[in-house]
């Protein structure tokens, strides 16, 4: 299993009008810890990209349980659980400031595209970087 804990203050811009997250920003939180997870193990975005490969979302879902407030801090634990087949599957999981107060949870799935726009299937440069730590 690869983790990666990212933390994050939550802020006016990041509220509704009554102080509690607006929905669609946890969706913000996991890209960054996403960013975060795979530059943690050498995947840097533009690196990839650099190769000619691109990781779009192609499904993604989130569980609301509770909602974080203005002014909490939060983290973000990104996980990836098993080697990629024909897309990359990333956990989340969204805690209030200590592992004690759990408040979200989804996935995103991500193809592996071309340059040219097509799928293919999992590149070395990923699939290298992520069977090493799995």
């Amino acid at each position: 299993m690869i983790q990666y804990d990212h933390s994050i203050k939550i802020y006016y811009k990041d509220v509704d009008q009554m102080g509690i997250v607006y929905y669609s920003r946890y969706y913000e939180y996991f890209e960054e810890a996403r960013t975060e997870l795979l530059a943690s193990i050498g995947l840097e975005v533009k690196k990839v990209e650099k190769d000619g490969i691109t990781l779009p979302v192609i499904s993604s879902h989130c569980d609301y349980k509770k909602g974080a407030k203005f002014e909490q801090n939060i983290f973000v634990k990104a996980l990836i659980e098993s080697k990629p087949k024909s897309k990359l599957h990333i956990d989340y999981f969204v805690f209030i400031e200590n592992e004690k107060d759990f408040i979200v949870s989804g996935y995103t799935e991500h193809a592996f595209v071309n340059d040219n726009g097509k799928a293919v299937r999992v590149p070395k440069i990923i699939s290298d970087a992520i069977n090493q730590r799995i």
